[in-house]
């Protein structure tokens, strides 16, 4: 028997959330952004459920990439990082992708290389200080490129604090990017964010990544506000209730003294199977349609909550009944708030003994 961890993935809620991207940016092209085994929700599945209507893909690596092309995706593919090695320039051109480059060496490993992508992507660093050339950089090697023979060159940055639109940095970066302009070259810089908060800076192309899951991307707006959808609903079931009296703890380092007689149910779901282990007392667990309190230390297999008073509810806790840890009627953002995370981590922590259920594959 499975473990009663599951993961459902709803694919059209992904297929909706990435609408919502070209709805907000309908002059450019939108790359899924499905690095990190899509976040979580499952590489291939997730290509495959958006390769009728996406303009492309974007990967963090070549690997990635070799799993959507055995899988039959024929789209675009963008790595985001590049190659590792230089020997992955064969590898870029025999699967047709197209290719970022960030630094010196990559450069030089593409002059070596026999073979040279079609299309490759100067990664500029504009204030984000992780990847990229400096701005003064971008013209020498735009046109070493050129001269190796690369038909297609475009530009890509990325903004460190679109989730907060008024951060002074944003109008920094983007100032920055429009020095480029004179070269003429297709640019993608916005993220998920901002996608939604600067629509001046759309361009050629705009890279859709949490918002479409349905985390929101943004620190001041929920995606119910962004009318995104809630993509995976993470669930387990409660196998055991019990009470335990004041002065009584729950778990490993009495991380939980209850004050008064409380009813405890343990619900199937713990670190081993990605749920925070820095999730804190408080941090809401859905049974039933209502909200229960976590209590006590997450384990490596259960955590507890407090269902004290749900017995006089008209729909008890009741053993092998469900508990939905972050997706519909919970968002994740909120769970993610209570473990002074993101979103993007609590997706990307599910591991591969949570089994996933996928709904409305085509």
């Amino acid at each position: 028997m499975a473990r009663a961890a599951q993961a459902i993935i709803d694919l059209h809620a992904i297929r909706e959330n990435y609408q919502e991207a070209k709805r907000k940016a309908p002059s450019s092209k939108a790359f899924a952004v499905v690095k990190a085994n899509s976040y979580g929700h499952g590489l291939l599945q997730v290509a495959q459920a958006l390769v009728e209507t996406a303009d492309g893909f974007a990967v963090a690596c070549v690997e990635e990439a070799q799993v959507l092309r055995q899988g039959q995706i024929e789209s675009p593919i963008l790595v985001l990082e590049g190659v590792m090695e230089a020997n992955e320039y064969a590898e870029v051109c025999r699967l047709e992708l197209e290719v970022g480059i960030h630094n010196q060496l990559q450069l030089d490993w593409l002059r070596q290389s026999a073979q040279k992508p079609k299309c490759v992507h100067i990664k500029v660093d504009t204030g984000m200080h992780r990847l990229g050339f400096a701005l003064e950089q971008v013209p020498s090697v735009a046109s070493e490129l050129r001269q190796l023979g690369i038909d297609k060159i475009e530009l890509m940055s990325h903004f460190a604090c679109a989730d907060e639109a008024e951060n002074p940095l944003n109008a920094q970066q983007l100032t920055r990017v429009q020095t480029l302009a004179p070269m003429n070259l297709p640019m993608s810089l916005c993220n998920s964010a901002g996608i939604f908060s600067f629509s001046q800076a759309h361009y050629q192309m705009v890279r859709p990544g949490i918002m479409l899951f349905g985390g929101s991307p943004l620190l001041d707006k929920s995606a119910h506000e962004l009318n995104l959808l809630p993509a995976m609903t993470l669930q387990s079931n409660v196998i055991a209730i019990h009470d335990i009296k004041a002065g009584e703890s729950v778990g490993y380092g009495q991380g939980f003294v209850a004050q008064q007689t409380t009813r405890i149910a343990v619900v199937a779901i713990g670190y081993g199977d990605g749920y925070p282990r820095g999730a804190k007392n408080g941090t809401p667990v859905l049974i039933k349609g209502k909200q229960y309190p976590l209590v006590g230390r997450v384990s490596m297999d259960m955590i507890t909550v407090d269902i004290s008073g749900s017995e006089s509810e008209n729909a008890p806790v009741e053993l092998g009944d469900m508990a939905t840890l972050w997706g519909t009627g919970l968002s994740a953002d909120v769970v993610a708030k209570h473990c002074d995370t993101i979103s993007y981590e609590l997706f990307c922590q599910v591991t591969n003994r949570v089994h996933k259920r996928y709904l409305g594959a085509k």
